[in-house]
């Protein structure tokens, strides 16, 4: 990765958090197909159910509601995966670097309010296949917040180097040459 001179004014890089864009593509599609299997099943069973009381329209209804809320997720998370293409924070000795498809915004740590809506695991089981096990907003004196959830690497480490150099006065040491 080419550094500017502007990142490097962030002082030394600490470490890199990308985020995987491709298992979130996957996400979305595994979600794209069930909803799209619920409704090719639910469609045909509820024309077939019309008229009848026994037990086809609640199936109907199931296979017509997962093929609703796949087709929803499948499409939020496709959204999303659009939207964060590439996406990657460098952590810096004075700040980060949030990258997302080809640009770039510094983030010094005077600009950072806090970590925010930091959420643990939810124990359910897949919770961090899904892109629900973690994750955290970083809100930004501009009142933007970025969120980071568990497709980032590293997520809990991020948000903890966040939280010490905000927080508590504990910046990160970079390697290699400082400006």
């Amino acid at each position: 990765m080419r550094r500017t001179e502007a990142a490097r004014g962030l002082g030394g890089v600490v470490r890199e958090h990308r985020t995987d864009g491709g298992r979130r593509l996957r996400l979305a599609g595994v979600l794209l197909v069930v909803g799209a299997v619920g409704f090719a099943f639910g469609v045909p069973v509820t024309i077939a159910s019309i008229g009848t009381t026994n037990g086809a329209p609640e199936l109907a209804g199931l296979l017509l509601g997962v093929g609703l809320v796949g087709l929803g997720l499948g499409a939020w998370r496709l959204t999303q995966a659009r939207r964060t293409r590439e996406q990657c924070f460098d952590v810096h000795e004075r700040g980060l670097t949030h990258r997302v498809a080809g640009t770039a915004t510094l983030i010094p740590w005077t600009d950072i309010v806090r970590v925010g809506a930091a959420s643990a695991d939810d124990g359910r089981p897949m919770a961090e296949a899904r892109g629900m096990g973690f994750g955290f907003a970083i809100e930004l004196r501009s009142a933007r917040k970025i969120r980071v959830d568990t497709f980032t690497e590293d997520a809990r480490e991020l948000a903890a180097t966040i939280h010490r150099a905000v927080s508590l006065g504990e910046f990160p040491r970079g390697r290699g040459r400082r400006p």
